[in-house]
């Protein structure tokens, strides 16, 4: 499959160590990691807002030379803060993910998003997970080649956990993007293709998600194990 993600020994001082990621066309990788591991940070040195040192290239363009709007249609970045404060509607809020207007794309958005009854709801108005599907859309909105979404499963039903996995898995597929999420419940990342473990600012495993949940690494890092019924509290920790 065609590289999508190229980064080079990234590092964001005092969080991240040097870091290498590449990340392939349709492919969903899931970052975990304790409290305090590096997924944010991850996420943001990638999409250029904390960046100390190294290299970061989407679908072989450096994204620090790349120009604002040419920016939105390499990446898109999701915070974990569902906090809106402004007085305006969703669909104006879905229409900031553009370069330019598309109305066609928001509808589209709109109705896969289920936001009919919410569009022209002012969206401090609305609750976080609606909120959460509202961002999500202007995360999506100019279908970027990557997309850095930091805790996009939090707040949610389970309805809309399994609705937002797979509407990313169909966006991923159809527009060939790569997808890098933070997550924070261990039990989601089966639903990926991809699991990164980061602990202390570094990535400590990288593999298919079966083989993380099993792995040493892992119940290290977490201090917990996996046993028949759930997890427990690794001895020694």
């Amino acid at each position: 499959m065609t590289s999508v993600l190229e980064a080079r020994a990234m590092t964001l001082e005092g969080r991240l160590n040097p870091t290498e990621l590449h990340c392939r066309a349709g492919e969903m990788v899931a970052v975990i990691g304790p409290n305090g591991a590096g997924k944010t940070s991850l996420l943001r040195a990638i999409a250029g807002i904390e960046l100390s040192g190294g290299q970061v290239r989407i679908c072989g363009e450096e994204v620090a030379q790349s120009a604002p709007a040419r920016r939105m249609r390499l990446l898109s970045f999701l915070p974990a803060t569902r906090s809106l404060i402004w007085p305006i509607t969703a669909r104006d809020v879905i229409a900031l993910g553009f370069p330019s207007p598309n109305a066609g794309r928001i509808d589209e958005l709109v109705e896969v998003l289920e936001l009919q009854q919410l569009a022209e709801r002012p969206v401090n108005h609305l609750s976080t997970g609606e909120r959460s599907r509202v961002l999500l859309a202007r995360a999506l909105a100019a279908r970027p080649k990557l997309l850095l979404l930091d805790e996009p499963l939090s707040n949610l039903d389970p309805y809309w956990v399994l609705k937002t996995l797979e509407i990313l898995r169909i966006e991923a597929k159809a527009n060939g993007s790569a997808v890098l999420t933070s997550v924070h419940d261990l039990n989601q990342i089966i639903a990926f293709d991809r699991a990164i473990l980061l602990n202390q600012g570094r990535v400590v495993a990288d593999s298919e998600p079966g083989e993380m949940l099993a792995s040493t690494a892992l119940a290290e890092a977490f201090r917990i194990e996996k046993v028949s019924s759930g997890w427990r509290i690794r001895e020694g920790a």
